[in-house]
């Protein structure tokens, strides 16, 4: 109810209920560990998606407590904030940005639109009013950036001190420079050749291992020996078509 535009809800993008849960198992794991370290004792820990979804929508939650209304939704905007959210530029792409107050304002204004009148337009005196006109104000700025490309837009907001962000496709993130930086990517085998792979956050060469992915059955055998089957009885599943 908190994504997608204000016309239809839409679900999230990735499984985000499943990734809450097996990332609040894994604190909760090492949080039992540590009390064990201190004193000997472990603990119970059941994690349900929906608690953990419970916690993750917090703001929102929060935002309707006593039956007020959620936050609207607003697509890749901010509900509250204006301007916030992406805005198309002349080259075809699109730059994320977000004013959060009036100094931001200001500085948008004069240093990346260029238009400092508009600063001291009573229609976007503050905030409240910038929320009102967002739809006007969304064309404004996208009339500024129209003779623009991204790599001038990028630069003019990071020298105003705003944020911002190009937005990528999928391909833009595999080329991400930043991701290279990091040297977050490496290869590994595969029945089908080299792939692309992404080292887990935090990990890299030398802190954990990333395999070959393996072939269709290839770890059968050692797996079932590792369940207590002996080497006749293997043979035999094979043999029944089994495995």
């Amino acid at each position: 109810m908190v994504t997608g535009a204000a016309d239809a809800p839409a679900k999230a993008g990735l499984p985000v209920a499943d990734i809450a849960a097996g990332m609040y198992t894994y604190s909760n794991v090492l949080a039992a560990l540590m009390q064990r370290a201190r004193d000997g004792r472990g603990r119970r820990s059941e994690v349900s998606m929906v608690e953990a979804l419970g916690e993750w929508m917090g703001f929102p939650m929060y935002y309707a407590f006593g039956g007020a209304d959620g936050p609207p939704r607003s697509g890749a905007a901010h509900p509250t904030i204006a301007p916030y959210g992406p805005y198309p530029v002349g080259d075809g792409g699109s730059v994320m940005l977000g004013a959060q107050n009036e100094r931001e304002w200001r500085r948008l204004c004069e240093q990346v639109l260029e238009r400092p009148g508009l600063a001291d337009d009573p229609r976007f005196a503050d905030n409240g009013l910038r929320n009102q006109q967002r739809a006007l104000l969304h064309g404004l700025i996208a009339d500024a950036f129209a003779g623009l490309d991204t790599a001038e837009v990028v630069r003019r907001l990071d020298r105003s001190g705003i944020a911002n962000a190009q937005v990528n496709a999928m391909r833009g993130l595999w080329a991400h420079a930043q991701l290279r930086a990091r040297e977050r990517l490496t290869q590994v085998d595969s029945p089908a050749g080299s792939l692309p792979a992404l080292w887990p956050p935090g990990q890299r060469a030398g802190d954990a291992r990333m395999q070959a992915v393996p072939g269709l059955g290839q770890h059968t055998d050692s797996i079932l020996a590792e369940l207590g089957l002996s080497a006749g009885e293997i043979a035999a599943l094979r043999a029944a078509g089994a495995v």
